[in-house]
């Protein structure tokens, strides 16, 4: 296929695989359960930490973190107490377990204390020129507190060659526009064009059947070579093409 035929193809996948029948099995349902803006980019926000492995296995851990957040994330990490997080204790999803989570509650709270929040670190231009740089910083920030250093391995860092898959998923998430009732379209100080494809096995292989991608390995430096051509078929809404390669890869085995 040419460039133009590849991206009528993408477009109309991408279209059909945007829909809101196929968040129900998707971890993304379960910040749909909230309604407050702080309540969906936290719980956005952790489900998508936890976002590997089997997608029904995800979303079954991420109900269980949200009891656990009682419900209402923001106000839990904004107001718990020491009692609070006695409670949450053993295995939370596979490698991520309660001392993880309890540090992830605490972190949180110094950066919507301290740091104006989850939006206002990535979309400050002071932390990088672009989200991958910011997305880098934002772990710096995240880990200023004393921590486990094997709580460390839960966030991505883009600038020593990690893809970022579930991070820019949550910022999908967070900016992509909610006319279909999949994403959230919350952060309008950050532009869906700025955006890089969650690249996981399913969307990598499938953008290397199609001639995407060249790079075998499923990094940084894949990243920004798929972007830049998806950016190609789509300069204002590259990450729609997520929808499509993702789709093809589970729904249609391609």
């Amino acid at each position: 296929m040419t460039l133009l035929e590849l991206k009528e193809f993408l477009d109309e996948k991408a279209d059909f695989y945007e829909q809101k029948e196929f968040i129900q099995n998707d971890p993304i349902i379960i910040p749909h359960e909230y309604e407050n803006k702080l309540d969906i980019e936290i719980s956005g926000f952790i489900i998508s930490i936890i976002s590997w492995g089997n997608r029904k296995s995800i979303i079954k851990s991420g109900y269980k973190i949200m009891n656990l957040l009682e419900s209402s994330p923001y106000d839990f990490i904004m107001n718990h107490s020491s009692e609070d997080l006695k409670r949450i204790k053993g295995s939370i999803h596979r490698t991520f377990n309660s001392e993880d989570l309890i540090f992830f509650i605490k972190s949180l709270k110094n950066i919507y204390t301290k740091h104006n929040g989850l939006e206002g670190i990535i979309s400050n231009i002071k932390n990088g020129d672009n989200l991958q740089e910011r997305i880098s910083n934002f772990k710096k920030k995240f880990f200023e507190l004393k921590h486990s250093n094997r709580t460390k391995k839960h966030l991505p860092d883009p600038l020593k060659g990690s893809a970022a898959k579930r991070f820019n998923m949550f910022l999908r998430w967070m900016v992509r526009s909610n006319n279909k009732g999949v994403d959230f379209g919350l952060w309008k100080s950050i532009s869906p064009s700025e955006l890089s494809c969650p690249l996981d096995v399913h969307t990598g292989n499938t953008a290397r059947k199609l001639g995407l991608l060249k790079r075998n390995q499923n990094d940084s430096l894949a990243v920004y070579e798929l972007d830049k051509i998806l950016r190609e078929m789509d300069k204002k809404d590259p990450v729609k093409y997520d929808f499509a390669l993702f789709g093809l890869g589970v729904n249609e085995k391609f």
